[in-house]
């Protein structure tokens, strides 16, 4: 506390003014970081292995258990969603809870509201993962989780962002530091994303349709998806990067001015990069041109990011060698750098016509996952536990072990992947010098299950160092005390009002405003969004119609609908480019107009199983029963799982009226009334197909899921005139 004729910068203090300086005691509260840190090495743990799980599957059919609820099209979404959301979700809120009480100088808002986040966000993660095994999914990647959930979702997040908000607001530091920046960022564009992409129209406790439809839903979806990536998966990572490191390392931050242009850029230009995932679609081209030029662009911002944290280390390199805290982070930066030149140069069209649908994709994004996620959270993990316990970190030693346990597994993850995906295009793309296909799609991937082998090894080889960090912080726990409430001491806010500042620079006037920098930011990322969306629902020719394309029928509803619960677009594309290759082996290029009754979209994002885009017809009805029951016996090699319970699981027609109406909702044409006779259409296609299964010698009842699904199978494509003889699924 000051003393009278106590100075400030040489400048006498009055009494009357140190009254206002007096030193406040207060104290963080440690407990919700305890909480969530455990919750983020619990949901780590059980996301790999749902993550490990699937891949197993992609090699060993038998993995799948040949139940409905552990096939690899709801196993996968599991594991998406128990990572990003669980894992990496709690590793943000664990950070964000530390950080910011530190850097506010000021407890958390409220208590109560930190309690109801935490446990609200585990019903979140719990309720997701039982609902998806049990088939209830959107059907949009990354955003899964059904329409009560995602209110759920709104709910807790509008809580969190309260928590964070009145924290800033009661602060007792004036400058808002950068990392505040990109949590404020990550709080508003997260809330925007979701809140867009979430539009749905439910026609029961657990199923809804997507608001969007074809162009449109995958555009919005995209928007969402990368952005999810942008940031959930990035920018509030940068915030405990450009908090973490520093303290670890104990050196300031590179450069100040860098940070500004890092945040601004970023967070202004990321939004528009979404198109990149729809690159040769039948998305209008001035959206996908878009979406390149901005991802070209990110590249400035992304690698100032990461030269900032790396900088940061200068002078330092003797402790990154001795500290395993700083290894993990210097990694983590390293890969967030990689991923971000990678992510760019994805984008561009001669690179992408290549690496879409392929496993180049999914090395991408676990370089990403893997490295800048993962090691951050496990450097954050290292150095807040023993932090809060008041203790020292139970073993370097383990913790040495488990830097290199985890960057081997990174490797021999992303390593086969890479191969993988090069196999594929290449394999995907090769003729004959007669001018056909050298390889049928099943030899591209039966040529890869090594591959796929030696992916699930380094899966299990990273898991490993999770449950090495696991005892070594359970060891740390068990040989300190929880420091609940942390006693701190600040002057309160009214002394840097007193005070003047002399640094100048435009940037503190937002940097003293929570408010404004929320509403500047929100700006900075809806023009993008509106500007790339709102277009191609207004002017009618980026969705021109074309007249043979009809609604489905009731059956084929009820069809489309088991194949998006089973996740069937996880391995399933239903997107012809415009590739000599794509044209030749599956039929005639995919036009915006085949799409206009899809909700959602199914174009997919990759190529486990061949695109079905124009499978309607190529077989008979026994054909996708047999193949149903056990993919080997119509596809010798296959890695399909088998879907046999599907022969018996009868389908719920008293819910086709309200599907019906649902659509009509969403402005799909069918008859007024037409969700009263719904019903005797289904029976009737129903029984045709039942009479032709029958004619092969198969019984089965009209109302089981697999005639529903063999309907809808057999109406992709066919409302499009073929180009001449298309080409048999190879």
């Amino acid at each position: 506390m000051l003393k009278q004729k106590d100075t400030i910068g040489g400048i006498t203090v009055p009494d009357e003014v140190q009254e206002k300086l007096a030193v406040e005691r207060f104290y963080y509260d440690n407990k919700i970081v305890k909480m969530f840190a455990y919750a983020t090495i619990l949901w780590g743990a059980i996301g790999m292995l749902a993550g490990l799980l699937a891949a197993i599957q992609l090699y060993l059919p038998g993995a799948n258990f040949d139940t409905a609820e552990t096939t690899f099209g709801r196993v996968r979404p599991v594991h998406t969603n128990a990572v990003v959301f669980a894992f990496v979700g709690n590793g943000i809120f664990m950070g964000v809870y530390y950080s910011l009480q530190r850097l506010c100088k000021a407890r958390m808002f409220s208590d109560k509201l930190s309690k109801v986040h935490f446990w609200g966000w585990q019903l979140i993660i719990v309720t997701g993962a039982v609902t998806l095994l049990a088939g209830y999914t959107t059907g949009k990647e990354y955003a899964e989780l059904e329409w009560p959930i995602d209110i759920l979702i709104t709910i807790v997040w509008v809580i969190f962002g309260i928590n964070m908000f009145g924290t800033i607001l009661k602060r007792r530091e004036s400058h808002l530091y950068v990392a505040i920046w990109f949590y404020i960022a990550t709080w508003v564009t997260v809330a925007m994303l979701h809140i867009v992409n979430s539009f749905e129209i439910p026609f029961s406790a657990f199923k809804s349709y997507s608001w969007y439809a074809g162009v449109q839903d995958a555009l919005v979806q995209w928007w969402y998806g990368h952005n999810a990536v942008a940031f959930f998966l990035t920018t509030p990572y940068l915030g405990l990067m450009y908090y973490f490191l520093p303290k670890a390392a104990n050196r300031p931050v590179y450069s100040y001015r860098l940070s500004i242009i890092h945040f601004w850029a970023l967070i202004f230009i990321y939004i528009w990069a979404g198109p990149h995932h729809l690159l040769y679609t039948a998305l209008p081209d001035w959206a996908q041109s878009l979406g390149v030029v901005f991802s070209v662009m990110l590249i400035a911002p992304s690698w100032g990011g990461m030269l900032n944290g790396l900088f940061t280390l200068r002078g330092a390199w003797d402790k990154v060698r001795e500290d395993p805290v700083l290894k993990f982070m210097v990694v983590a930066v390293t890969c967030y750098g990689m991923a971000t030149f990678e992510g760019p140069m994805l984008s561009l069209k001669s690179v992408n016509a290549i690496s879409h649908f392929t496993d180049w994709t999914i090395a991408h994004v676990h370089v990403g996952a893997l490295g800048w996620n993962g090691f951050l959270t496990f450097g954050v993990l290292y150095w807040i536990i023993p932090k809060i316990f008041n203790t020292n970190l139970y073993s370097k030693k383990l913790a040495n072990t488990h830097f290199w346990i985890g960057t081997i597994g990174i490797v021999l993850y992303v390593v086969p992947m890479y191969w993988a995906g090069f196999t594929q295009a290449t394999m995907w793309k090769s003729f004959t010098e007669e001018g056909s296909l050298t390889y049928q799609f099943l030899e591209t991937v039966t040529n890869i299950e090594s591959m796929y082998v030696l992916r699930s090894i380094g899966g299990t080889v990273f898991l490993t160092g999770v449950f090495l960090m696991a005892y070594n912080l359970f060891k740390t726990v068990k040989s300190g005390s929880l420091v609940a409430n942390e006693a701190a001491e600040a002057a309160p806010l009214s002394t840097h009002q007193v005070i003047a500042h002399s640094d100048k620079h435009w940037h503190r006037w937002i940097e003293k405003r929570p408010v404004q920098m929320l509403v500047f930011s929100l700006i900075a990322v809806a023009i993008g969004g509106i500007l790339e969306i709102v277009p191609t629902f207004l002017i009618k020719s980026n969705v021109p119609t074309i007249a043979s394309v009809k609604p489905y029928t009731p059956l084929e509803l009820q069809g489309r609908d088991i194949y998006v619960a089973n996740g069937c677009y996880t391995c399933h594309s239903q997107m012809i480019r415009p590739f000599r290759d794509e044209v030749a082996r599956y039929g005639e290029y995919s036009k915006a107009g085949e799409f206009v009754y899809d909700h959602p979209f199914q174009w997919g994002s990759k190529r486990t199983g061949p695109d079905l885009a124009r499978v309607g017809g190529k077989y008979p009805d026994s054909w996708h029963y047999n193949h149903m029951m056990d993919p080997r016996i119509m596809s010798p090699g296959s890695i399909m799982p088998a879907y046999a319970w599907m022969l018996d699981k009868q389908l719920d027609t008293a819910s086709t009226g309200a599907r019906i109406r649902a659509m009509q909702k969403l402005g799909v044409p069918y008859a007024e009334g037409y969700d009263k006779i719904a019903n005797q259409d289904l029976m009737k296609q129903a029984n045709e197909i039942k009479n032709n299964l029958k004619k092969d010698k198969i019984e089965t009842s009209s109302t089981a899921e697999i005639v529903a699904l063999i309907a809808y199978l057999q109406r992709l494509g066919v409302d499009i005139k073929k180009s001449g003889d298309a080409a048999p699924l190879q």
